[in-house]
């Protein structure tokens, strides 16, 4: 295998794409990223058996073949060349590839190709195609209520589902509930509702951010589900288990709801959080008329501040995680929120007061009085 390039071109979709590549697997091939030369196309992977990624590399090919770099390696010595050009040559004989720009040389050696992992190929005719950026906003809005705990996998996914025109995806933590609903433009060719990896969502968020192509298309298999963006392709495994009932967990009805200023609240969340620090709640004291926002840290220091709102009937005071109410109002990007609550041990749910397409359930956190 013998191809040449540009240094950035070759940097950028290392960078891409060796961002899925495997830090923990006992597979030493899962930490590297392929490259495959095959007539003039030329393609980089990775993978770490959960999520794959394939993006095209524009390149001259003098010959043909399939290589396995170091992936952190790789990317370190293309962003050090010299020389805006660069090549990669494949030595046999010495199981290494050479290296070369401008003067400089490297020689690194290669890693078991037949330890990396065939990728799935998407169907000639994807089933499933939709707005690029609708899919990814809608994914954004939720992907962080998504839990990080691994002993659950189940709720470390977003629950996507695909219906005629409308789009939702939810996820939760159990600490929390995000649920997006987006309407599509043109109905789709097919319904589906998988369970995907946040990380896989997320990760081809960051692919679209720089793609050309808004058309995105889906392929959802047995266990598997296929993005394809122009001539990138992600592919994820899907999560198996059976994802919470969501709708069992929105409360029917609120004994008060409020309609308030978004940004303002946000900021007030925003400043006194910085006083709750060690796991201290965020405490929200409802009065007629009023809403007083107050931290306090031993050791560290206090503060509160006070806004308009139209509550009325019995005081009512609240506490929340700051970083999850601070999330969930930064969700709602203007305008009002709704805010509605039941009491100081029932959760509380956020929306945006024009339109209901996004909704934040957020448990409460006891306090001592």
């Amino acid at each position: 295998m013998k191809i040449s390039l540009e240094r950035d071109v070759l940097l950028g979709q290392l960078q891409t794409v060796s961002r899925v590549a495997s830090t923990r697997s006992a597979i030493q091939a899962l930490s590297g990223v392929q490259l495959v030369a095959s007539g003039e196309v030329c393609e980089l992977r990775a993978t770490d058996m959960d999520v794959g990624l394939r993006v095209p590399l524009e390149a001259e090919v003098a010959r043909e073949g399939v290589i396995v770099l170091p992936g952190r390696l790789i990317v370190d010595v293309v962003r050090s060349l010299p020389s805006p050009n660069v090549s990669l040559e494949l030595r046999p004989a010495e199981q290494d590839v050479e290296v070369v720009s401008g003067k400089a040389t490297f020689h690194i050696r290669t890693l078991r190709t037949e330890d990396f992992p065939p990728f799935p190929e998407p169907e000639a005719e994807a089933p499933i195609s939709l707005s690029a950026q609708a899919f990814v906003t809608t994914a954004l809005k939720v992907a962080g209520s998504a839990s990080r705990d691994e002993t659950r996998p189940v709720l470390t996914g977003i629950l996507v589902s695909a219906s005629e025109r409308e789009l939702r995806m939810v996820a939760t933590d159990s600490y929390r509930l995000s649920v997006k609903q987006t309407q599509l433009e043109a109905p789709l060719a097919s319904n589906f509702e998988v369970n995907v990896p946040a990380r896989a969502l997320q990760e081809l968020a960051r692919v679209a951010a720089h793609a050309g192509d808004d058309e995105l298309t889906i392929s959802v298999r047995q266990n598997q589900v296929l993005f394809t963006l122009g001539r990138v392709i992600l592919s994820s495994r899907l999560i198996d288990g059976q994802f919470p009932n969501y709708r069992q967990l929105l409360p029917e009805s609120f004994e008060h709801e409020l309609r308030i200023a978004g940004g303002e609240l946000t900021d007030v969340v925003r400043r006194i959080s910085l006083l709750a620090q060690k796991n201290a709640p965020l405490r929200l004291a409802f009065a007629p008329g009023e809403l007083t926002v107050s931290a306090q840290t031993p050791d560290v220091g206090e503060a509160q501040e006070s806004l308009p709102v139209a509550f009325e009937g019995e005081p009512l005071e609240i506490g929340f995680n700051p970083e999850f109410l601070r999330a969930g109002l930064e969700a709602i990007e203007d305008g009002d929120v709704l805010l509605k609550l039941i009491s100081p041990l029932r959760p509380g749910l956020i929306e945006a007061a024009d339109e209901s397409l996004f909704q934040y359930l957020i448990m409460p956190i006891r306090l001592n009085v």
